[in-house]
């Protein structure tokens, strides 16, 4: 996966937005107004930064050399990925689905309602209306 992959599957996500809050060189992924995903546009080899249930956290840092504790971020919620260094795009992308997860699920149910409303049926989507 690249750095453009990358960016079309977070925006794919149900009411995911991007912009440059940081700067230029740093795309930044939120749904609800809450960031879910970082990327770097400037480092070799190509990293982003996603949001990570603690205990997960440290499974994947252990399981990939490609994973590191989140840099500038609170490093036991937010991992650093190496999108382009290994990684299958499966996992990859199951690590942006929980970064996406974690964000959505902590939002008020009326903005998960709106955020859910933009025709996907994806599994937060799914879980928003029950």
């Amino acid at each position: 996966m690249d750095v453009a992959e990358f960016r079309e599957y977070c925006l794919s996500k149900p009411g995911a937005t991007e912009g440059t809050p940081f700067g230029p060189n740093v795309l930044v992924f939120k749904v609800g107004g809450k960031m879910f995903g970082l990327a770097a546009l400037d480092e070799v080899p190509a990293t982003v930064n996603l949001k990570c249930d603690p205990e997960l956290a440290l499974d994947l840092r252990d399981r990939y050399e490609q994973v590191r504790p989140g840099y500038h971020m609170n490093k036991k919620h937010w991992n650093t990925v190496e999108i382009e260094g290994g990684i299958p795009d499966v996992e990859l992308r199951k690590m942006i689905d929980h970064s996406y997860e974690l964000v959505i699920y902590r939002l008020p149910k009326p903005k998960i309602k709106a955020e859910a409303q933009s025709g996907r049926n994806s599994t937060a989507a799914r879980r928003a209306r029950c």
